[in-house]
């Protein structure tokens, strides 16, 4: 059976109405057919002139008729199974079926001064084991980390992914840069696993040759496809929210017409990744309320139209530089936003600042409020047994009370939900004596017991052996192009 995840249960959030959701369709439509989106390869190019797009090769534009984007959305599975190492954390992607799934991370911190440096190769790893136990972490992001101490660029995501491999039973997404592809798919073959591989947007309106690569390769390797835009409202797309989906949208819909086109079927998670432009500094605005008003628009849009799996990727990212309160209330509320409004997949743990840093403290932290999110989207179960009149009846005025009846004894443990890292037991006087410890204390204490004590699905060690020959392949590969 696959990872159950949390099952939205509950009335979506809707922040634009019916004809607005058609308005921002048939802009995109429009500019898909008039502006059209840049392919920067001829293969690309190519494949699409033969299926009735118009295409201007000195400037590496295609334009694309509505019908054969309409044909393309038809044959793109609305609800898919991601395979993972061990079947019981499969996942079922699409419906109102949601999901959390790590977030990335370049680097480690030092926990006393928040500063970011590359992890050892024994704090990946560990990390990973944090994220294989955490409950409510379901997915694998393509990081963390990037590489490790003392390893080559053109090793570090090779090298990344063998260690989530071997170390994780859960399904994950892979990066890629200079062909590492050619390597982590062989890996992937070797483990007996799938991996979501990842086709992105240069906004506005535009996509690499290296992602187009990538993209072919993980198709032919018969694995699923994340795609993703990747606009800054204000910098690569309008500053507003309407403006900036018809361009995001139109990148999506382009690259899901490249997909289909590549192979018919091919399973799809279309991740939104926007953030507004922070006009103080230039940079992505990470963690402001308006990532969610696009987050929830977006998840509206692509529920009633496109109905294909959809993930938000910023709920995870905040401006926050250290693990405290401004961390917690960007990703807080950017978590129930995305959840409430119909995201199937939502990046979240671990994440510290921007793509820069990542610890498994904030991921035991972030587990907490995945928890709560969870809870809270399954709603309320009304029926007769919920209603207990009977019991109510029987119980009847003070000084009766529920405490020891089989109700309660049954019950209390779906209505309440209780977490790891925060001190839910304890008096103040209590709490003094234990030493005052706050949600960090205890979330470093849940992380040093999954360290010491957990143990993920081994994974043999003829497929380790097999693995390594591949990593020492890589190395090879590298070497002959004097990339180590």
């Amino acid at each position: 059976m696959p990872l159950e995840g949390f099952k939205l249960k509950i009335k979506p959030l809707e922040i634009i109405k019916e004809n607005e959701i058609e308005d921002i369709h048939a802009a995109t439509i429009d500019v898909l057919k008039e502006t059209g989106v840049k392919f920067d390869s001829d293969w690309a190019l190519n494949l699409l002139k033969e299926n009735d797009c118009i295409v201007d090769y000195n400037n590496k534009i295609a334009r694309f008729p509505k019908e054969l984007v309409e044909e393309c959305l038809k044959t793109t599975p609305k609800i898919f199974k991601f395979k993972a190492r061990e079947e019981k954390n499969d996942v079922i992607l699409g419906g109102d079926t949601v999901y959390f799934h790590s977030a990335p991370g370049m680097n480690t911190i030092d926990l006393d001064t928040f500063e970011p440096r590359p992890p050892t190769k024994s704090e990946h790893i560990d990390y990973i084991k944090v994220l294989d136990a955490l409950p409510n972490l379901h997915k694998l992001s393509a990081y963390p980390y990037w590489g490790y101490e003392g390893v080559s660029p053109a090793m570090a995501i090779p090298e990344s992914c063998a260690i989530k491999i071997i170390h994780s039973s859960k399904t994950q997404e892979v990066a890629y840069n200079l062909d590492s592809e050619i390597f982590t798919l062989k890996m992937a073959k070797a483990a007996g696993i799938e991996y979501m591989g990842g086709l992105h947007t240069t906004s506005p309106l535009g996509i690499d040759k290296t992602s187009i690569i990538n993209t072919r390769r993980t198709i032919e390797a018969g694995f699923p496809i994340y795609v993703a835009n990747g606009c800054t409202c204000g910098g690569t797309s309008p500053i507003t929210i309407p403006g900036s989906l018809v361009v995001g949208n139109a990148e999506l819909l382009s690259m899901i017409v490249m997909v289909q086109l590549i192979k018919r079927g091919t399973r799809i998670l279309i991740w939104d990744i926007v953030w507004p432009m922070n006009m103080k500094t230039g940079a992505p605005f990470f963690g402001q309320i308006l990532d969610s008003l696009e987050n929830a628009t977006f998840n509206q849009v692509w529920r009633k139209k496109y109905k294909i799996p959809i993930s938000n990727g910023t709920v995870g990212y905040g401006s926050a530089k250290n693990i405290g309160y401004q961390s917690g209330y960007e990703k807080g509320i950017a978590a129930i936003i995305s959840a409430l409004s119909g995201a199937n997949n939502i990046q979240f743990h671990g994440h510290v600042f921007g793509e820069l840093s990542a610890h498994p403290v904030q991921a035991v932290l972030d587990d907490d409020i995945a928890g709560m999110v969870g809870r809270f989207i399954e709603g309320e179960l009304v029926n007769e047994e919920t209603i207990a009149l009977d019991l109510i009846k029987k119980v009847g005025p003070t000084p009766g009370h529920f405490l020891n009846t089989g109700h309660t004894r049954k019950w209390w443990k779906t209505e309440q939900f209780i977490g790891k890292a925060a001190d839910y037991t304890s008096t103040y006087s209590e709490w003094i004596k234990k030493g005052k410890k706050n949600a960090i204390d205890y979330a470093k204490e849940k992380v040093e017991d999954i360290i010491a004590n957990y143990k993920p699905l081994p994974l043999s060690g003829e497929k380790i052996e097999e693995i390594e020959k591949i990593l020492e392949e890589a190395k090879k590969y590298y070497k002959e192009k004097e990339m180590l």
